[in-house]
């Protein structure tokens, strides 16, 4: 029995460690700052633009739209103006937001 509970013990602690650890580090990517690859949204295509945080395809053909009827965004607080992207999503996203 002793057997037993030190293989259920083992068992537990390697199927936790299988959840967690790639939640964990991949904390650690998004900490890197520097590492992170920017996205120009006067330059960048749906599936691009998908990649930004709370950003999923509706809302980046909604961006492209955008962009193609008023021009280039200015500023990059200027991705406000898009319909049904907020402040939450600015500041989700301010340090991967270019405009360049």
């Amino acid at each position: 029995m002793t057997n037993f509970k030190r293989l259920l013990v083992f068992s537990l602690a390697m199927a936790l460690m299988v959840v967690f650890v790639p939640g964990l580090m991949a904390g650690e990517v998004e900490k890197a700052g520097e590492d992170i690859v920017k996205i120009n949204v006067n330059k960048a295509s749906v599936k691009e633009l998908t990649q930004l945080k709370r950003i999923g395809p509706k809302y980046a053909e909604r961006i492209v739209q955008y962009r193609e009827k008023h021009g280039p965004f200015e500023r990059v607080e200027d991705i406000k103006k898009v319909p049904g992207i907020g402040p939450v999503t600015l500041e989700a996203n301010k340090d991967i937001i270019t405009v360049e």
